[in-house]
């Protein structure tokens, strides 16, 4: 990649994370899909280590839907319950996990002096729309009603999500308020979400390949998670459809080299008329993912920091 806005830190790392995926072999957009799963959790893996240290961590199994749903639990060092982030992993909903997010969700728990608990929801192409969705609305659910055996305070929630997470984030926050907010949520962090269907936007166009996420991949994500035309259009699976009107303040990370870059500036735009607090931040330099830098790049432990503090003030 040799655009000139593109910062340092980020060129060395992407320049690290294509060396080893030259060790690797080559990760294909083709089904079946449990083979290149493995492959992108070899190659990310190794940034979930290293991070803060927590009081305590595990993991914790919740029934939901007839299955047993895996949910990933930090809890940082302080007294009494504590308020959480729910938070949901990206990855094209097709693959991550916990596991690769785990330093992230520590992070955010010692930014923000909260627990964090992350789903390690079902993914697509095996489960489509509104499968995950659905899922993750269930944990929430269930932290609402019995999360004070976690050390949870169910009075202070906040929904949050990296891309595809972000998009799950802003869904779930749809679907309470059409139920008429059984779940009172304190704010939502979405770092470079997906928000909409369309892949004919003007940063859809300007960093189309050589920038990480391409719109190809983002044309076998869509194609994966919504095969049905009619759900692409569904403001619960593409947010920017609908009527964001009453959902909880907002926190949006944009990066700015990022085919995702226009929908995040629009969500913003759209969140503000529909009178919803918004604070938006962008990245100069960063491409999508850069988040999952924070061991290497002073802007992703920069974006930390930044919602540490949003967090602390939702919470307080």
């Amino acid at each position: 990649m040799a655009d000139p806005r593109l910062d340092p830190e980020m060129a060395a790392f992407n320049a690290m994370m294509e060396a080893r995926a030259a060790a690797l072999p080559p990760i294909r957009l083709a089904l079946p899909f449990d083979g290149p799963r493995a492959l992108t959790e070899a190659l990310n893996l190794p940034l979930a280590e290293g991070g803060p240290a927590m009081a305590a961590s595990g993991d914790r199994w919740l029934p939901v839907r007839g299955r047993r749903i895996q949910c990933r639990v930090h809890r940082p060092p302080g007294e009494g319950p504590l308020p959480v982030l729910l938070y949901l992993h990206g990855g094209g909903w097709v693959w991550n996990s916990i596991d690769t997010h785990d330093r992230l969700m520590r992070e955010y728990a010692a930014a923000a002096g909260c627990i964090v608990v992350g789903p390690d929801y079902a993914l697509s192409p095996e489960a489509v729309f509104p499968q995950a969705l659905e899922e993750c609305a269930a944990v929430l659910r269930w932290i609402a009603a019995e999360g004070a055996a976690w050390g949870i305070d169910p009075a202070r929630i906040v929904l949050g999500g990296d891309s595809a997470g972000a998009n799950l984030a802003a869904g779930l926050a749809l679907w309470q308020r059409a139920e008429g907010a059984p779940v009172a949520l304190r704010g939502l962090l979405l770092n470079y979400g997906v928000f909409d269907s369309r892949l004919d936007t003007p940063s859809y166009a300007e960093f189309a390949s050589g920038y990480g996420l391409t719109r190809e991949r983002m044309a076998f994500y869509w194609g994966a998670y919504a095969p049905r035309p009619a759900d692409r259009v569904n403001p619960l699976a593409a947010p920017l459809r609908g009527s964001l009107a009453g959902l909880p303040p907002c926190l949006l990370h944009i990066a700015e080299l990022d085919v995702l870059a226009s929908e995040n500036h629009a969500m913003a735009a759209a969140l503000r008329a529909a009178g919803v607090p918004v604070e938006t931040r962008l990245f100069p330099g960063m491409v999508h993912g850069f988040l999952r830098a924070v061991g290497h790049v002073g802007q992703a432990r920069q974006a930390m920091a930044a919602a540490g503090d949003w967090l602390r003030a939702r919470f307080a």
